[in-house]
């Protein structure tokens, strides 16, 4: 899912891509033992990339895909002029020194629910990752999404995600970066966007007033502005013809 897409369509050629496991990605490629860290699918969107003869590519990721790109822009900086980091977390479980908003304890209950009941713990868990009670649609919307998903990639992926630990990382990372923190997120709290600007050498830091942590989805028209200031486009106000 890409934060804020159409909006950019008249500035840029917007390229989606469905990581390998999910989506419209063709799902027999999916190889638990080469995707047991993230830096396979990293691996992934740069080879789509030069297949695409792309160079200066602004990559937009939410979520593990931030961090997806951070590791893609570490590997091929030349590739990657910015990355858009949507509510990134290097490391989920807390840590000495670092909260990244869960106990080992809290993984464990979270990856026995989806081992045990994956459809029952898809309908429990999308209002809390969405985080706007009031809103239901919006998390049926994120619950159709997870729904979708082949059960057994998703709970390799969710043990692979919420278990990496991409804090070393981080420094190594050139490429001008906009984080896009939501104020109030059970994924990944504000703590851990404060962390990634103090130790990511050239990122901006916004927080969006808003909850949740899919603000493309919450709050697009503050994740849409925020991207168009980072990339220097006037940002089109609601009652301005596009």
């Amino acid at each position: 899912m890409a934060p804020g897409g159409p909006a950019f369509e008249e500035h840029y050629r917007v390229v989606l891509l469905d990581l390998v496991g999910a989506g419209q990605s063709e799902l027999a490629a999916y190889e638990p033992a080469r995707y047991d860290t993230l830096a396979a699918h990293a691996a992934d969107i740069l080879e789509v990339l030069a297949v695409l003869e792309l160079q200066d590519v602004v990559f937009v990721g939410h979520s593990v895909s931030a961090m997806i790109g951070v590791l893609a822009a570490i590997r091929e900086p030349a590739r990657i002029a910015r990355l858009v980091l949507v509510a990134p977390s290097p490391r989920y479980l807390n840590d000495a020194g670092y909260n990244g908003g869960f106990e080992a304890d809290d993984i464990d209950e979270l990856l026995q629910a989806m081992d045990s009941n994956y459809l029952g713990w898809s309908g429990a868990i999308t209002p809390v990752i969405m985080g706007h009670p009031e809103r239901p649609e919006l998390a049926a919307e994120l619950n159709n999404s997870f729904c979708r998903t082949d059960p057994t990639i998703a709970r390799h992926f969710a043990r692979v995600t919420f278990l990496s630990d991409n804090r070393v990382d981080v420094p190594l990372v050139t490429t001008p970066a906009l984080i896009l923190q939501c104020a109030y997120d059970a994924l990944a709290p504000l703590a851990v966007g404060h962390y990634l600007q103090r130790h990511m050498p050239a990122a901006e830091l916004v927080i969006l007033d808003t909850s949740g942590h899919c603000p493309h989805l919450s709050a697009p028209e503050a994740t849409t502005e925020a991207m168009l200031h980072f990339l220097g486009l006037k940002a089109l106000l609601p009652d301005e013809p596009r």
